[in-house]
């Protein structure tokens, strides 16, 4: 891909072996829109079989990372016969989704967040591997103040930050600063305004320079391990070690150790 690519709501470019995904609907602080949703989907999907990307960046134009879900988009489904339970039914299948294919996808997929990310985009950052927010950055799971509780966005918060933590944020509504962020584990580094995007993309890079196997390997265990009780925790892992001994990388980056050179990983 050769420059910045308009794929409907988003921008897409790749930079090496980074596939950056770029929310682009700044009228609608880049509202998870049934269109947004799906774009994301398609170029999640895209990223875990192209063998050229190795990272994923998601990050976004404008003023806000992304405001949430499109309540003008939801609520004009109210007129349906249904009064909008089979469109509002089909957009939250459509966010779990999308939220479960980063998780299951082999490529690290780092957010990149500059402004605000409320309500389920609080939740597509809880959901990315990793997270970088310029120190402008805002978060909350506002719903309980329209009256709408993020019950889909508490599945990633509770699966980031303390229990009490997420209830504090679920319950209050407030809005939260980056340090704030960081400090409750919702992501990982804040640097200056405007800066999230570069050092998102650094992160990426250091993660493309390690062996595309062993990182698939890894993102899969951490996320299988993470839900289970202590002792089936530490069976599977090993198993996992075992399995990831016996890949060609593995002995490769042993043996690269060992001799002191640099290691030359599978494609």
């Amino acid at each position: 891909m050769n420059g910045i690519v308009d794929q409907g709501p988003v921008q897409l470019e790749q930079i090496a072996a980074t596939h950056i995904v770029t929310l682009d609907h700044a009228p609608s602080r880049n509202a998870l829109s049934k269109e947004m949703l799906e774009a994301l989907l398609a170029e999640i999907d895209r990223a875990s079989t192209d063998k050229n990307i190795k990272a994923v960046v998601i990050a976004a134009n404008g003023p806000a990372f992304s405001a949430g879900h499109d309540l003008k988009q939801l609520s004009a489904h109210r007129a349906d016969p249904d009064r909008g339970r089979a469109y509002f039914t089909s957009v939250m299948r459509l966010c779990a989704e999308l939220m479960q294919a980063i998780v299951r996808c082999p490529k690290p997929v780092i957010a990149a967040i500059e402004g605000v990310a409320t309500a389920a985009g609080c939740q597509l950052v809880a959901t990315c591997d990793l997270a970088v927010a310029g120190e402008n950055a805002k978060f909350a799971t506002p719903g309980v103040n329209i009256g709408l509780f993020c019950s889909t966005p508490m599945v990633a918060l509770t699966r980031n930050v303390p229990r009490k933590r997420a209830m504090e944020m679920l319950l209050l509504g407030e809005q939260m600063n980056a340090r704030s962020a960081a400090d409750y584990g919702l992501v990982n580094r804040v640097v200056p305004v405007g800066k999230a995007r570069a050092e998102a993309l650094a992160m990426a890079a250091v993660i493309a320079s390690k062996s595309p196997v062993t990182v698939a390997i890894g993102k899969q265990a951490f996320y299988a391990q993470v839900e289970q009780p202590l002792a089936e925790a530490y069976t599977f892992a090993a198993d996992v070690m075992v399995r990831n001994m016996l890949e060609r990388d593995a002995a490769e980056g042993i043996g690269a150790f060992i001799e002191k050179r640099a290691a030359k990983w599978a494609e």
